[in-house]
């Protein structure tokens, strides 16, 4: 009976083991920080010395390689990044784990790097999405004495399984990004089009205008000039506030003072009234930041140019546990539950993606003729 227990217990144990180890992985959404958390994980889960995970590319190298256990300056000493060759060829053209008492003695172990630790014990398993080799990872130099087992090689591959799932997903998302920031370069074009190219068609003819009258009616040309150079003015405060919306935010004095900043040059940039109440206080991680001012950025560039709003409040303070960020505005409006295309055009979808991407919530409470309030709140 004991033994039975005993039995019960150690695969409850690995099992646990199995979905910590999964659970860290899948808390991330960027491919490369996967493949790091990917290695490290293996490493523990199995008691390696040394973990590796190579991703293959389409001209004989590797696209990315991660290492568990080597130091950055002998990562240096190393060199350039491996080929596909030698046992890491062999591991990438065959479809089963490699399992090695000392992974010196074979043939395909060639081409080690004067500076490699010393491997011996070896366990290697692909990474596969159904006939897709997305990578493979490997362990070397167990800690406890035996070197790996074929229990070993099973849990590897267990979890290697679930890697491929937390890759792909990865993956997926980053393309999604990439598909959101075209989308969203895009619409700023078309804005682009929208405000600045009628102004400067309308500055041409105006301008012809002022030439055709030159001669016989001075009086009229000079206002016609006076129009010229109105529609110049608009046409340069437009192109003036299209480039500062698509420049990268500048951090460097922290999300409160540049949010402070950027409030300021739109205050003066438009006929509204654009503060900003924050707690000087709130400080986010450097990555949360960023994306707190794009979506920032975001909603006031909606209730500046389409909302047509007289009053725009950013407000940024605590609240149980959580950053809360507003922008409000007073103007025209619009139905939250409205049509995708209405919510792409004013970029919500892509706030939203940014407001995932570092677990944070955002909600819009907005109806026609009652103006508009983004709010983002993100745990601390």
């Amino acid at each position: 009976m004991n033994t039975g227990d005993g039995v019960r217990g150690d695969e409850g144990a690995t099992l646990h083991a199995v979905s910590s180890a999964v659970l860290a992985v899948t808390r991330h959404l960027s491919v490369h920080e996967v493949l790091q958390v990917i290695v490290r994980a293996a490493a523990r889960l199995l008691g390696a010395r040394y973990a590796a995970l190579g991703v293959p590319d389409d001209e004989g190298s590797f696209a990315e390689f991660v290492v568990e256990g080597v130091s950055e300056e002998r990562w240096e000493r190393i060199g350039p990044l491996p080929r596909q060759h030698g046992m890491l060829a062999a591991m990438l053209r065959g479809d089963t784990p490699k399992r090695l008492d000392d992974i010196r003695r074979e043939p395909e172990f060639e081409g080690w790097p004067q500076a490699h630790p010393v491997l011996k014990d070896f366990l290697g398993v692909p990474i596969r999405d159904g006939e897709d080799v997305l990578g493979i990872v490997f362990l070397a130099n167990k800690r406890s004495p035996g070197g790996f087992t074929q229990d070993d090689e099973d849990l590897l591959t267990l979890f290697a399984a679930h890697a491929a799932i937390a890759i792909t997903n990865a993956r997926l998302y980053e393309h999604n990004r990439e598909l959101t920031v075209v989308a969203e370069r895009n619409r700023m074009a078309r804005e682009l089009h929208d405000a600045v190219a009628q102004k400067l068609f309308s500055l041409r003819l105006t301008a012809r205008t002022a030439s055709a009258l030159a001669e016989r009616d001075p009086v009229r040309t000079v206002k016609e000039l006076e129009q010229v150079e109105r529609l110049a003015a608009e046409a340069l405060a437009e192109l003036r506030t299209v480039i500062f919306e698509l420049r990268p935010a500048d951090l460097a004095d922290g999300l409160v003072a540049s949010l402070r900043k950027h409030v300021e040059v739109l205050d003066r940039a438009h006929e509204a009234n654009v503060r900003i109440a924050a707690d000087e206080a709130v400080v986010l991680p450097e990555d949360q930041e960023a994306v707190a001012f794009r979506i920032t950025q975001e909603a006031l560039y909606n209730a500046l140019r389409h909302a047509g709003a007289r009053t725009v409040e950013v407000r940024l303070c605590t609240r149980d546990g959580q950053a809360v960020l507003e922008v409000a505005d007073d103007g025209s409006g619009f139905d939250a539950s409205g049509a995708p295309e209405q919510q792409n055009g004013l970029g919500l979808a892509s706030m939203r993606d940014r407001a995932d991407s570092i677990g944070g919530d955002l909600t819009i409470d907005a109806a026609p003729g009652r103006g508009t309030t983004v709010r983002l709140e993100v745990p601390l």
